[in-house]
């Protein structure tokens, strides 16, 4: 397998090396069995276990957990579900539904694999032609699709929580560059990122710009988003949020959100758009690699806080 859970596993492996648990690695790091303190206990890729099904089945579809957020009176942006055509879906009603909510949000929709995550397959739709070609290339895999409006976010924050406790309380804020007058787009992205990670920030800006885009000169002063995503994966930095009343405000909307669907370790995805905070997605396979690359000490924190929520709180002394 590829990509493997190096940070969880190694967060993992030394909690059990200190709790005295047997922990045994498995398919490349992505099926562990712990054994210790009386229990016996599995961990399957970013999944630790301590969700119910229902809850993490919910968690990993963006349409319903949308709908529950709706229901329960929390804001979320709404995502509507279509049903891919090898699982049943009919074409001619998926298109008709499409053009339908294009029209009803005139700037244009974002459509996403339904249950994708890291911001894979994501992509902005303003035309017929862009919306069924996204959604195509989503069906073609087998999966079914997501569609929100556009939105402008203003700012993004994850909260990682458990039993409705923040444990990381973050902002990603995404990669930018300042015009000097002189340089290209291009050119400033590039100074601006160490020559080892060139090659994968070209392939971004390829995809994100045009080519004259890239080409013009940023006028000396005016910033310029590299990317319109808030993934880490796609470049977004972390910034560790200080208790305040912000953090304090989004640590309470996604514990709220969180219970309104029943789950009890879940990284919950918030955007500030229209004036207010509102609950993006729900993650119940909470992934941090990209994040302990920059904060190692919190990550294994939050892994240690989980681990004992299964097999209880460290002795004290």
């Amino acid at each position: 397998m590829i990509n493997q859970p190096q940070t969880q596993l190694a967060a993992i492996a030394r909690y059990c090396a200190e709790r005295g648990i047997a922990l045994d690695v498995r398919e490349d790091g992505w099926l562990l069995v712990l054994e210790g303190v009386g229990r016996r206990h599995l961990i399957f890729g970013y999944d630790l276990g301590l969700n119910s099904a229902v809850a993490h089945r919910l968690a990993c579809d963006k349409a319903a957990t949308a709908a529950l957020l709706k229901a329960a009176g929390i804001a979320a942006v709404p995502h509507a579900f279509l049903l891919a055509p090898a699982l049943g879906g009919r074409s001619g009603q998926a298109t008709e539904a499409m053009l339908e909510l294009l029209e009803t949000h005139p700037r244009g929709v974002v459509v996403k694999p339904n249950e994708g995550t890291s911001g894979r397959s994501v992509t902005r739709a303003a035309t017929k032609d862009e919306l069924l070609n996204a959604a195509a290339r989503i069906f073609e895999t087998g999966a079914n699709v997501a569609i929100s409006p556009l939105i402008e976010i203003v700012d993004e924050v994850r909260v990682v929580q458990l039993d409705g406790k923040p444990l990381i309380v973050y902002r990603k804020q995404r990669p930018a560059v300042t015009g000097d007058g002189v340089k290209s787009l291009r050119e400033l992205a590039l100074s601006a990122t160490p020559a080892t990670e060139h090659a994968q920030l070209l392939r971004r800006l390829d995809a994100e710009f045009d080519t004259s885009a890239l080409r013009a000169i940023v006028p000396r002063g005016e910033e310029r988003l590299l990317s319109w995503r808030h993934n880490l994966e796609f470049g977004a930095q972390p910034v560790l949020l200080e208790p305040d009343a912000l953090r304090d405000a989004c640590a309470a909307l996604a514990t709220e959100a969180a219970r309104a669907i029943g789950i009890r370790y879940a990284s919950v995805d918030l955007v500030l758009a229209d004036g207010r905070w509102q609950v993006l997605e729900i993650n119940s396979g909470v992934k941090m690699e990209t994040l302990g690359l920059h904060v190692p000490d919190v990550v294994e924190a939050a892994y240690f806080a989980a681990l004992d929520a299964i097999f209880g709180s460290r002795p004290s002394g």
